[in-house]
C-alpha cells in the first residue's frame, strides 16, 4: 500500500488546530527539528522516514504513539492516547487560548474602527 503523506499533513494540521498548537511548539514538544515538522504539515516532500519521527509527532499532539505511522499507511489509527498524556490543566490551557485569540482579534478591530474615525474627523 502506498504511503499517504497528505493524509498525515492533514491529521498533524487539524490536530494542531484543536490544540492550538504552532508549528514551534509542535516541534518542541516533540523534539523534532521546526523544518520536518514544516515539511511534514506542508506534505511538500514524501521521503521515507523514521518511525520514530512519527511516533514523536503522534505522542506530540496527545494521540497514540502508532496513530500518524496507521494515516500513512491508510489504516485506522489506534484508540486513545498514551497513558497519562491527558493533563487535565490542558483542556483549560485550550479555552483560555482561544479566548485570548477572540479578544485579540476584537480589540484589533476596534483599533481599526478608532483609528478609521480619527481619520475621518481630520
Amino acid at each position: 500500500m502506498a504511503e499517504d503523506w497528505s493524509a498525515v499533513a492533514e491529521a498533524i494540521n487539524a490536530r494542531a488546530g484543536e490544540l492550538a498548537l504552532k508549528q514551534k511548539e509542535i516541534a518542541e514538544r516533540s523534539g523534532v527539528s521546526h523544518a520536518i515538522v514544516r515539511e511534514i504539515q506542508q506534505g511538500r516532500i514524501e521521503r521515507r522516514r523514521n518511525p520514530r519521527t512519527l511516533e514523536a509527532l503522534s505522542i506530540a499532539l496527545d494521540w497514540h504513539p502508532q496513530h500518524l505511522s496507521a494515516v500513512l499507511q491508510g489504516k485506522q489509527p489506534p484508540e486513545g492516547a498514551p497513558a497519562g498524556a491527558v493533563d487535565p490543566v490542558v483542556p483549560l490551557l485550550q479555552t483560555i487560548i482561544r479566548e485570548l485569540r477572540g479578544l485579540r482579534a476584537q480589540v484589533g478591530t476596534l483599533a481599526s474602527r478608532l483609528d478609521d474615525g480619527s481619520r475621518q474627523k481630520d
